[in-house]
């Protein structure tokens, strides 16, 4: 619905005039359909897929609020603030950054993962619409160290597991891929021992080097090197042959088909 604000002389009709910057068509797409559900009489600008197109839009226009995707067609999002001054309030989609969470939450920045549930997109338009007129400002330059500096994290190196009655640790080394099934989240060593770890995938997505392990959808992690093939599926989709072999189908959501195939070069 419309959002009123207080301000003094009475309530103030607001119309959210929205931009969008996200390079995935469908993500664009979808993310549009949800705002018009939760805010029909939402206004979408325009929706751009790279640093360039950005900047030259932002030099003469602005919006009430940008969605902006961390990963765009040319570079890294945050190279527009390096050409431009952005004041606008910024919700920030990822599919694959988990590990930046911490800085936007300390930065007052929301943010929102990929594949974009409305529940949550709806959240962090309430939030937008509590912190008007009084906006928060954001340390772009803190979040953009944070983000580039995921090459120095630690990552996990080692999962305890039960086996029987007793305890042992599995290298990372030794893990081939993770999948969650009902309320049980599931590792699979290369020797194919399957072990159930108390965490989420969503914990492990932060604690996992990205560059060995991506999550392809709400139900798998999976290893770099237990890839054994990839079949073009339905929607441009990518079913992933995995070793072990798993007894559920591991396919790349649609959201996620092309990060996944930047990942895989690198």
């Amino acid at each position: 619905m419309p959002y009123f604000s207080d301000l003094p002389g009475g309530n103030v009709f607001f119309m959210l005039k929205v931009l969008i910057i996200e390079d995935e068509h469908l993500a664009a797409r979808r993310l549009i359909r949800l705002l018009k559900d939760i805010e029909p009489d939402v206004q979408i600008l325009a929706t751009l897929d790279s640093v360039k197109s950005s900047v030259e839009w932002l030099e003469g226009n602005q919006a009430d609020l940008i969605f902006l995707d961390i990963h765009l067609a040319d570079g890294n999002s945050f190279s527009i603030f390096d050409q431009i001054p952005v004041n606008t309030p910024i919700i920030f989609s990822t599919a694959y950054d988990q590990y930046a969470i911490r800085a936007f939450k300390v930065n007052s920045v929301d943010y929102l993962l990929k594949p974009i549930e409305k529940e949550e997109l709806a959240q962090s338009l309430k939030k937008f619409h509590q912190a008007r007129p009084t906006e928060p400002k954001v340390d772009i330059t803190a979040l953009a160290q944070a983000l580039l500096g995921k090459k120095t994290a630690e990552y996990q190196k080692r999962f305890m597991v039960m086996t029987g009655d007793k305890i042992k640790s599995v290298p990372v080394e030794d893990v081939a891929y993770f999948f969650g099934q009902q309320k049980y989240v599931f590792l699979i060593t290369r020797d194919n021992r399957r072990h159930i770890i108390d965490t989420t995938l969503s914990v492990l997505e932060e604690s996992l080097d990205p560059t060995r392990f991506y999550r392809i959808n709400r139900q798998f992690i999976i290893g770099f090197d237990s890839i054994v093939n990839m079949v073009a599926y339905s929607k441009s989709r990518v079913k992933v042959e995995l070793n072990p072999p798993s007894d559920i189908e591991a396919i790349v959501s649609i959201e996620k088909s092309k990060s996944f195939k930047d990942w895989l070069n690198g």
